[in-house]
């Protein structure tokens, strides 16, 4: 009798992190450091291409695959199927982060600090997920809040 095993794409988990039209190379080196450390699957950027930074003391960008896009479309069109696109963003829309379930596959994106997300990428973002802060923080403050409590022990969708 032929056993066939329990297919896993289930339970198997991945996401990648990244920043839209970033403004400084400094937060990219920590987002980095702080996405190495916290388990992502890769890191990219959208619209600013990253430069080797000294802030990213473990290097993370030869540690993990990172993938550049021009623009917002060319990432849109270019996401792992099946992963779930949340944007990290102060909107009404968004959902507090401590009560957020996050996905079991998908891709953080955070806009710069002076304009946030564009109209187009919250418009196509299957979460929108927010900080209780009055302000908008750091980018790369943000994401390794955010890749931090998806390593919380809580429910996944």
């Amino acid at each position: 009798m032929y056993f066939c095993p329990m297919n896993d794409n289930f339970v198997t988990e991945y996401f990648g992190i990244g920043i839209q039209n970033g403004k400084t190379p400094e937060n990219l080196g920590v987002l980095w450091r702080t996405a190495q450390n916290l388990g992502a699957s890769y890191i990219f950027t959208i619209g600013n291409r990253y430069a080797k930074q000294a802030c990213d003391t473990h290097n993370a960008v030869k540690s993990l695959p990172y993938f550049h896009y021009e623009n917002f479309e060319d990432f849109y069109n270019n996401l792992p199927k099946g992963a779930r696109l949340v944007g990290v963003e102060l909107d009404e829309r968004a959902t507090d982060l401590e009560t957020f379930e996050h996905p079991r596959r998908c891709v953080y994106l955070l806009g710069a600090e002076d304009n946030g997300l564009s109209k187009a990428a919250m418009a196509k973002c299957h979460h929108l997920v927010k900080f209780k802060s009055e302000k908008s923080l750091n980018v790369s403050v943000a994401g390794s809040i955010v890749l931090y409590d998806r390593g919380l022990a809580k429910p996944r969708s």
